[in-house]
C-alpha cells in the first residue's frame, strides 16, 4: 500500500495519475498547502524541501519518497509498467521526463504566477514566461507529428507532461494551431486512470468553474507567494 501525500496541482496529479495508471493501492492524505501544512515537522519528514507530493510505500519499511518525478520512477519500477527496462527505451523517456521537469513545469508555473497570482501584472515578465510556455509547446508538437508517444511507447513520460499541458488555459498559453499536440492531450485525456487521478485529492476543476471562484482562488495564492 501506498500513502500518497498531495494536493490538487499539475505535480500532485502526476503521481496520482500514475498510481491510478499502474493500478496500484493507495491511499490518499490531503495537505492543504493554503494553510501551510507542507511546512509541519511531520510532512518535512516525507518531503524535506516542503513540497507536495510525497509517498510513503509501506511495503517498503515506511520508504518516504519526494519529488514529483522521482516519485514517478519508483513506482514505474515497483509496478514494472510505464518505464522500459532497455537502456535505449529508458534513456528516451528519461529524456522526455526532465523536458516536463526542467523545462514545462517550471516555465508554466511561473506563467502562472505572473498571470494569475501576483497582485501586480508585470507585462514583460508575463510575456516572457506565456512564451517559453508556448515554445516548449512546439517542441512537443513538433515532436509528435511523426510519434505518438513523447518516447515510443506510452509512459509516465507522456503522463508528466500531460498533466501540465493540460491547465495551459490557466497559464494563458493558447495551443491553436498546434494539432499533433492536441491530438495526443485528447487521447492522454483517454487514458485508463487519467480522469481518475485528476480529481484527486479532490475535483478543484469543479470549484473554479466561475470566474469569481477563480479569482478568489488566484489571490489566496498571491498571498501565499508574499509569506
Amino acid at each position: 500500500m501506498i500513502d500518497l501525500y498531495t494536493a490538487p496541482t499539475p505535480n500532485g496529479h502526476k503521481v496520482s495519475c500514475t498510481l491510478e495508471a499502474l493500478e496500484m493501492d493507495y491511499e490518499t492524505h490531503f495537505v492543504n498547502i493554503s494553510e501551510g501544512e507542507q511546512h509541519e515537522p511531520s510532512f518535512l519528514e516525507k518531503s524535506p524541501n516542503g513540497r507536495i507530493p510525497a509517498i510513503v510505500d509501506r511495503e517498503i519499511d515506511n520508504l518516504a519518497i519526494f519529488e514529483s518525478g522521482a516519485i514517478m520512477i519508483y513506482l514505474a519500477e515497483k509496478a514494472g509498467r510505464l518505464l522500459p527496462s532497455d537502456v535505449k527505451g529508458r534513456a528516451n523517456v528519461m529524456q522526455w521526463l526532465m523536458f516536463q521537469m526542467g523545462g514545462v513545469g517550471p516555465m508554466m508555473g511561473q506563467a502562472n504566477v505572473f498571470h494569475r497570482y501576483f497582485p501586480e501584472k508585470i507585462q514583460p515578465a508575463i510575456d516572457r514566461y506565456q512564451n517559453e510556455c508556448k515554445r516548449l509547446f512546439t517542441v512537443l508538437d513538433t515532436h509528435l507529428a511523426n510519434n505518438e508517444w513523447l518516447a515510443g511507447e506510452y509512459s509516465i513520460a507522456d503522463i508528466a507532461n500531460w498533466c501540465w499541458v493540460r491547465t495551459h488555459n490557466w497559464s494563458g498559453v493558447s495551443v491553436d494551431g498546434l494539432d499533433n499536440l492536441e491530438r495526443w492531450m485528447l487521447t492522454m485525456r483517454d487514458q485508463p486512470g487519467m480522469q481518475k487521478g485528476i480529481v484527486v485529492p479532490f475535483d478543484l476543476a469543479a470549484q473554479l468553474k466561475d470566474e469569481a471562484e477563480q479569482k478568489k482562488f488566484a489571490e489566496r495564492a498571491g498571498s501565499l507567494l508574499q509569506k
